[in-house]
């Protein structure tokens, strides 16, 4: 199950998870790190206490975590549920993961440079260094270019590390096979809600994380060393607080982006979503009692679902 930012699938998925007595696998490329609890909307310790979840804290702020490493894990909890006779879903808004498991997707075999990689760190440190890299990776991988963010740096690299050394852009490694060589037989669900409803709940959950807390939670983890380099830090909201706790921004501005760049987040997952074929998508108005009624519809679908073969492709 799919769907933008804010629109309730965590909330979905935990009455769906208890009606088919299973657990929840998170396709969330954020709330993989480790310590990214309030930003992120990671489900809370009394939410994992109630329903098992998969695929949370997975690395530290300052670590690298690919589609590749989530795909392979994901493989492993899929096939450890079947053997408990479990039916499994996976939850969440970053559609790449969630295509990377039901489509297959193939990855290079080259490894990481740190070498080159620093190299172009450091010529991203330079004045206009991250544009030019940015234009860079528009002329050798417009279809990544397109997709990401042009301050994100992180993800900048990657795609150039990966053209440098695979020849091919990353793009173009992330083929999906023939649905007949899938391991399994899916559902995908979109959930999705009126756009003017849904940038009123954006603008709601950031005020709720700042109440939360999550300027202090931010500047916990700068004082652990997390800085702008690492990859947890460049995450939405939390390279903005960082701004702020540098001086950079004002609070006020710096709440305004997040809730300006969370807007925009959404519009780029529902492209994605949009994008993924043989999808439901399901309109919800986010209250109990619409979640409610559409666990029951989804639960009464799947239940024929199985492996079509062993599942033990890991």
């Amino acid at each position: 199950m799919a769907g933008p930012t804010a629109v309730g699938k965590s909330a979905l998925a935990m009455r769906l998870a208890k009606m088919l007595k299973s657990d929840i696998i998170s396709a969330d490329s954020a709330q993989i790190y480790r310590y990214l609890n309030i930003g992120t909307a990671k489900p809370t310790a009394s939410e994992q206490k109630e329903v098992q979840h998969h695929l949370l804290d997975l690395a530290d702020p300052d670590q690298r975590y690919t589609v590749a490493d989530f795909q392979k894990e994901a493989n492993k909890i899929i096939t450890r549920l079947w053997e408990l006779k479990k039916i499994p879903f996976m939850v969440g808004g970053t559609g790449l993961y969630i295509q990377a498991v039901t489509d297959s997707y193939s990855f290079g075999n080259k490894g990481a440079s740190r070498e080159f990689r620093d190299s172009l760190k450091k010529q991203a440190g330079e004045k206009d260094g991250l544009e030019k890299l940015y234009n860079r990776l528009k002329e050798v991988d417009s279809a990544t270019a397109n997709k990401i963010h042009r301050n994100d740096k992180r993800r900048i690299i990657r795609a150039l590390e990966v053209y440098h050394f695979e020849k091919t852009p990353i793009s173009s490694q992330e083929k999906r096979t023939r649905p007949e060589n899938s391991p399994y037989k899916t559902k995908l669900y979109i959930l999705n809600m009126e756009r003017s409803m849904l940038y009123q709940r954006i603008e709601s959950r950031v005020d709720v994380m700042l109440k939360q807390g999550f300027v202090k939670e931010v500047e916990a983890l700068y004082y652990k060393g997390f800085d702008v380099d690492s990859p947890g830090m460049q995450i939405l909201g939390y390279r903005q607080i960082l701004s702020f706790l540098k001086n950079e921004l004002e609070l006020k501005d710096a709440v305004a982006e997040i809730k300006k760049q969370t807007r925009n987040l959404a519009k780029r997952q529902l492209t994605w979503f949009r994008r993924m074929k043989g999808a439901s998508w399901i309109e919800t108005n986010g209250d109990n009692d619409d979640l409610e009624r559409i666990a029951q519809i989804i639960c009464d679908e799947v239940k024929e679902l199985g492996p079509l073969q062993s599942n033990t492709t890991t």
